[in-house]
This record gives structure tokens, sequence and C-alpha cells, in this order.
């Protein structure tokens, strides 16, 4: 069967395109000729790899097609065959082709199965079918259980990173009364630098020097920003600039960063198992980290009591440290990690003593116009007598343009940069 493919259905065949195979379809039959296999395979080889490694999918796909149609593919209609049945049975199934596009940074289903794309302007609705609700919550179990995480009543969320990088999330009803909601944070295996990020219009170019000195000097500093707002792109491309010869202990919840550098440690988080047991949390990581060794360590995402450690790290000789923290500004940063701290038995003036003396500088990026920018860069000053004081440094005036700011002069200074670096500086 040459240039045509077969879509299976009861006691019919039908010649379509070869890109039109229907792998739902396809789905079931395979699923039975591989439970046999592993059957058969069990019975002649206990502990046999039952593995969905690609020559036997073909020979499965092949044979469930011969065994219900009579028919027998040729190489490009089996290739497409097989890609469609490995992908929806073992991969994104339908969300695949989405997450192949590399300008595409987050797939959104909602509830109802409506379908958002995001390339970089902002959620934009796609033309794409995943049917009602039943399936739109398989796929979500599915996925789940790719992520080695379950997804049902008992446990009706998860947040956890497929195999491949892609972060996912899910809720599934009652916690979602209008259906399966997905979230997809596609994690590129290649990142950008400063000057990419320039380019882009991320980063006045003015600036670029001033974040690879904060680098340089191994100046301690937090990214703060909302929710996709591109504090981990900006992260890795500053860590990128740490030096070959340093070490770099990365602490995540979930594993998102991806800086260009040559020795990089990763530690990640462990959720309970389904008894509730084996949870291992950021704070516990953070204290292991300290005991490799580190030049520099970083937390992706300061969210609850690795706070403390975090500060107590940096307050204990390991200069350059680095994380990441949700705020709408840097103004609003203090408050941010006073609420954090507080998860960890953190009095207010305590925080504001540790943080003062371990963070020297904030960067704030944002979503403007559809466009991730940084926005700001604010130096962290105080004690636990005065609590914290951020002051802008670098800001952007209304039209965006880059504006120095009054705590500009005493960075520049720290730096070692001019303060006529950045434009406008007195």
């Amino acid at each position: 069967m040459s240039g045509q493919a077969w879509v299976p259905g009861p006691g019919r065949r039908e010649a379509v395109p070869p890109a039109r195979f229907d792998p739902a379809r396809l789905a079931e039959p395979v699923r039975s000729l591989r439970a046999h296999r592993r059957a058969a395979d069990a019975a002649s080889s206990p502990g046999a790899d039952a593995a969905p490694v690609g020559g036997a999918l073909a020979t499965d796909v092949r044979e469930a097609v011969a065994g219900a149609a009579g028919l027998h593919l040729g190489s490009d209609d089996l290739r497409v065959a097989v890609d469609g049945v490995r992908d929806h049975v073992w991969g994104l199934g339908p969300l695949g082709v989405l997450v192949a596009d590399p300008a595409v940074t987050d797939v959104l289903v909602n509830g109802g199965g409506a379908v958002w794309v995001d390339r970089g302007r902002g959620p934009e609705p796609e033309v794409l079918r995943l049917g009602g609700e039943p399936e739109v919550r398989a796929l979500a179990v599915r996925l789940a259980t790719l992520a080695g995480r379950r997804l049902d009543d008992a446990m009706p969320w998860v947040d956890a990173r497929l195999p491949g990088g892609v972060r996912l999330h899910a809720v599934v009803p009652p916690l979602a009364p209008e259906g399966t909601h997905v979230s997809l944070r596609v994690l590129r295996p290649v990142g950008f630098d400063l000057d990419a990020l320039v380019a882009r219009g991320a980063l006045p170019a003015a600036w670029a020097a001033v974040l690879e000195a904060l680098v340089r000097r191994r100046a301690a500093f937090l990214v703060s920003g909302g929710t996709g707002a591109g504090k981990t792109t900006l992260l890795a491309a500053l860590l990128g600039l740490v030096p070959p010869a340093e070490r770099i202990l990365l602490v995540e919840d979930v594993g998102e960063l991806r800086p260009d550098h040559p020795h990089v440690v990763r530690l990640e988080a462990r959720h309970a198992n389904v008894e509730g047991r084996g949870e291992v949390g950021l704070d516990q990581l953070v204290r292991q980290a300290l005991r490799m060794r580190p030049d520099r360590i970083v937390v992706g995402e300061c969210r609850g009591p690795e706070v403390r450690e975090l500060l107590a790290a940096l307050n204990t000789g390991h200069a350059g440290g680095c994380g990441t923290v949700h705020a709408n500004a840097c103004a609003e940063v203090p408050a941010r990690l006073e609420a954090l701290g507080s998860l960890a038995g953190m009095s207010p003036r305590a925080l504001a003593g540790q943080v003062a003396a371990a963070i020297d500088v904030v960067v704030h990026v944002e979503r403007h116009a559809g466009l991730r920018r940084v926005a700001e860069v604010a130096v962290v000053s105080g004690d636990a007598r005065a609590g914290l004081v951020v002051e802008p440094a670098l800001t952007r005036s209304g039209d965006g343009s880059p504006v120095p700011g009054p705590a500009w002069p005493g960075l520049a200074t720290a730096l070692r940069l001019s303060p006529g670096a950045v434009g406008g500086a007195p």
C-alpha cells in the first residue's frame, strides 16, 4: 500500500493521506498486541523489558493493520502510523505538534477542551480538537502517569516534569468545575544569552554590562516577576556568565533552569508518594547542597521555608548565590520575603537582618505588550532595626527607555562601573 494509509474502523477500509492516520483508533489494537507480547515475554523470560522501543512498536502497528484489514503498509505509511501511535499512547497526544513548535512556550487547555498557545505574544486561541471532557481528562491522567504521578479524585492536581523536560500542571473536577485544565510549560534545551535578550528587546543594551558585572563581582541577587514573565530565562542567561571553573548547585522544585555552563549539579525536590511519605523539600535540598562543595548556590524559585536556608547559606561565605521569587515589583520583594520567612518561623525583624546582609540586588522582569523584559534593577539595604529598603537603581520611563535611579551611583561604584555607563546618568 503506497501513498495511502488505513484508518481502522469496524468493517471498513478507507484510503486517505498518510497524515490522517487516527492514532486514537490504532492505539487499542496496538495495546492488545503489546499485552499479548508482554505476557509471552514474561512466560518465557521473567523480567523481560516490555518498553515501547521503536522496532517492537513498528511490528505491533504493522500487525494491527494487517490483522484488522489484511493490508500491508509501506515504509512511509508505517512511519506515520508509528509516530502517531507512539505520541498518542506514550507522548503528548494531539498536543505534541504544538509542543514541537520551537516558538511555543506554553500550551494551555481549558475546561471544555479549548486550547490556547503562547508564542511570545501572550495566549492565543488554537484550532485543535481534543474531544470532550472524558478525552481531555484521559489525556491529563496519562500525562501524569508519564511523569510518575497520579491524577484522580483523591489527588485532583499534579505539578510535575514530563520526560523530555516539559513541565506539566493539571487539575480535574471537582476542583475545576468547568472541566479538566492542563498547562504545559515548554523548556527549550537552548536558552538565550544576554546578547540574544538584547536583540529581542528584552534587555536594554546599556544594562547588559551591569548584569554581567553582578555575576563577575559575585553579587547575590534575586530575579523577581510574575508567572511567565521570564524569570527563569534571565536567570539561566546570567548563570551562563559564571566562570567555567566554578561549580553551580541548582536546587529546584521542578527542573527548569538550563544554563549554558560546563559544571552544573542539579537537585530536585521529591513529592510525597500515594501514602503521603517520602517528601523531600527545597529546604532540605539547600542544606544538602551546602555539603557538595558549591561555588554558587541557586534556588530556582523561593516560595517557602527554603528562603531561610538560602539566606543562611549566603550569609556564611557562599557569595554569588541567586534565585527567583514571585513579586509584582522590586518594591514588593520585602513583603514577599517576609511572607515566605513566616513559613520558616522567622520574625520580620530577623528576616530583614538576614536579607539585608545576604541579598545585594533585585532584578525585576515583567510582561509588557506581550514582550518579556527586564523592567528594573534595585539595590537592597537596611537592617533588623530599620527594616528592608529596596531603592531603584535602573528603571524604565513611560516610553520604555532606560533611566538611572537614585541608587545607581552607589551600585555603579560597587560593581566598578562608570556611572555614565547608563544613558542619562550624572
